[in-house]
């Protein structure tokens, strides 16, 4: 199957909502609930997870939702993540590190409800405190979201490295950078 790199994001995230309503309410087993992410032929030739704007609108949906779905991912979401290492991986690490990051600044701008909305990225509902993120990275047999789980981390500490131009683009300051490295360092120091 060819992918296709236009997947709208818009698209992506639409298409998410309907995956989890549909998981939510039983409407799809488990064989095509992998081929509803793998396939993803009902919007385009191309795989939800295997284009950018498709991964990042199936992160920013699943992730921030207010269904349970994502605390315990099932095996199909597993599988379907597991078939794209090169694009999952770094964008995974990065969710992590942008929701520890943002929470800390919304709560900073009085806007609990939005920095809320960060920490369900981080925080599985009622579960321990490993974050939905970082549950997923742990569950994925994935070694680059190891590697590149380090590299972050380290840039945030030494402000230099392969993550030095994306922390710098989001003009992450000194404690943003530290709340970072510990959310890194949790599942990297397991």
């Amino acid at each position: 199957m060819e992918i296709l790199e236009t997947v709208t994001f818009d698209n992506a995230i639409a298409f998410t909502e309907s995956i989890m309503t549909k998981m939510v309410t039983g409407e799809l087993t488990s064989p095509e609930i992998t081929e509803a992410m793998l396939l993803w032929s009902r919007f385009a030739n191309a795989s939800l997870v295997k284009t950018k704007n498709g991964a990042r609108g199936f992160f920013v949906t699943y992730l921030t939702s207010d269904s349970t779905l994502a605390d315990n991912p099932s095996p199909e979401v597993i599988t379907a993540l597991e078939s794209s290492p090169e694009i999952v991986a770094e964008l995974l690490v990065k969710n992590l590190a942008m929701s520890a990051a943002m929470g800390l600044n919304h709560r900073r701008n009085g806007k609990e409800d939005m920095a809320q909305g960060s920490d369900r990225v981080r925080c599985s509902v009622g579960a321990a405190p490993r974050t939905r993120s970082a549950n997923l990275i742990k569950q994925l047999n994935m070694p680059s979201l190891f590697d590149i789980a380090q590299q972050l981390r380290q840039s945030a500490l030494t402000g230099v490295g392969n993550y030095q131009e994306f922390l710098q683009r989001w003009r992450y300051d000194s404690e943003q950078k530290q709340v970072i490295h510990q959310a890194l360092s949790e599942i990297l120091d397991e």
